[in-house]
């Protein structure tokens, strides 16, 4: 028997807002959480100068308020990127309702987990031929979903993804199968990431993937679709659904959200950087026909849009692909122009902030687009809200290596 899946509970930790509310709040209006990184952060130091014209490095940072009751020793056996897990997962439990049990599992994304434990251990190592004790722990991929797990009592399924740039969407898809096929009543799925450092801002930028500061204002430096954009803007926090057996959900009285649907993943299988169409056009295809919908049943896409010159013009492509005269008739954005690429973490974040769109009946807006690429020529609700009504919301995450993982939600009936 194949269980239907519901959302119970939703928490965010983002660079606009540590709450499910505020986040989705500034996400409406196009506030943004990107700005200047400091030199301390990046590297260069304050008598140092960049190169001729250059305005700086960007990052949409967490302003991270860490729960009262947490002792430094806890947070000393932290990375920042559990920081993030634990509140994200334990408002998203509190959201529920939900106690830990061993029916209860945690499925968890990630693409760099501990990097800045294990940055900051390697420069300890250089500079002072010392190791941390707590290195391994702090830095280990399935750190995060080991503390949640720990954190809340959850003795289900464990388990832990790292597929880049989709792996919280791989994560909340892997949890729907789980949850749908009654491996477990309930799973905390979704991810995090911190990997604002020195290090990785560096080896983003010599891949000439990175975007500086606009030079008018370092807060509209992300400008997915738009004529005139520079690269991916780096991010980091967390977010976290419950996904629950909906007869279970229903039985203890939870308020449901939404349906998770549909899940569809589905490989490039050509280059390890370089995006293709046709392995976006097969997982959007795939979400689509395990949700049983029509192309027409969609209103909303959240994009991946990173603002990279060839990932827009790839993704504009095969959302036309993939939903061929509807795709004119989509709504379709880039959330990624204020809460930055959160690498692992903004699959589930933008799930979310797609759920919210269907659920109350706003798409956010693609921010700072003011001049669109002709070649991006879909409705990408350029710069202001807009009024949705529709009852099934789709979300895109697409990773280097070609790793391609789409999620379709729909109202709960």
């Amino acid at each position: 028997m194949l269980h239907r899946v519901v959302v119970t509970g939703l928490g965010v930790v983002s660079p606009i807002g540590q709450s499910v509310e505020s986040f989705f709040r500034d996400l409406v209006a196009g506030r943004s959480g990107v700005r200047l990184v400091p030199p301390e952060i990046h590297g260069r130091q304050p008598h140092e100068s960049g190169p001729s014209g250059d305005p700086g490095i960007v990052a949409a940072l967490v302003d991270f308020e860490r729960p009262a009751d947490w002792t430094t020793n806890r947070v000393s056996q932290l990375d920042r990127a559990a920081q993030f897990a634990l509140v994200a997962g334990g408002q998203a439990l509190e959201h529920a309702g939900v106690v830990g049990n061993e029916q209860a599992g945690v499925y968890w994304g990630t693409g760099f987990g501990g990097a800045i434990s294990i940055e900051d251990s390697f420069r300890d190592l250089h500079l002072n031929n010392r190791m941390r004790p707590m290195a391994v722990a702090l830095g280990m991929n399935n750190a995060a979903a080991g503390q949640i797990s720990i954190a809340n009592g959850l003795r289900g399924p464990l388990v832990n993804v790292s597929t880049a740039c989709s792996s919280s969407a791989s994560a909340i898809g892997e949890a729907l199968r789980a949850v749908r096929h009654g491996y477990a009543d309930v799973i905390v799925a979704g991810g995090s990431e911190a990997l604002i450092t020195r290090g990785n801002l560096r080896a983003w930028d010599a891949m000439k993937a990175l975007a500086h500061a606009d030079p008018e204002d370092p807060a509209r430096s992300c400008k997915p679709f738009s004529i005139d954009r520079k690269g991916i803007v780096l991010g980091e926090g967390a977010a976290a659904l419950v996904l629950e057996r909906a007869d279970h959900a229903i039985a203890r009285g939870a308020t449901i959200l939404a349906e998770v649907a549909g899940y569809g993943n589905a490989a490039d299988a050509s280059h390890i950087s370089k995006p293709d169409a046709d392995g976006q056009v097969r997982a959007m295809q795939t979400a689509l026909l395990d949700a049983g919908l029509a192309p027409e049943d969609v209103g909303y896409v959240n994009a991946h849009g990173t603002a990279t010159t060839i990932g827009d013009i790839v993704e504009t492509e095969a959302i036309k692909r993939a939903f061929g005269a509807h795709a004119n008739r989509l709504m379709v954005s880039s959330t990624k122009a204020v809460h930055g690429h959160m690498m692992g973490g903004t699959g589930a974040l933008e799930f979310i902030g797609s759920l919210l769109a269907m659920t109350r009946g706003t798409a956010p807006p693609t921010a700072n687009l003011n001049h669109p690429d002709p070649q991006c020529d879909l409705d990408y609700v350029p710069l202001v809200a807009r009024a949705l009504d529709t009852d099934a919301v789709m979300s895109n995450s697409f990773g280097f290596g070609g790793m391609n993982a789409v999620l379709v939600a729909r109202r709960w009936r």
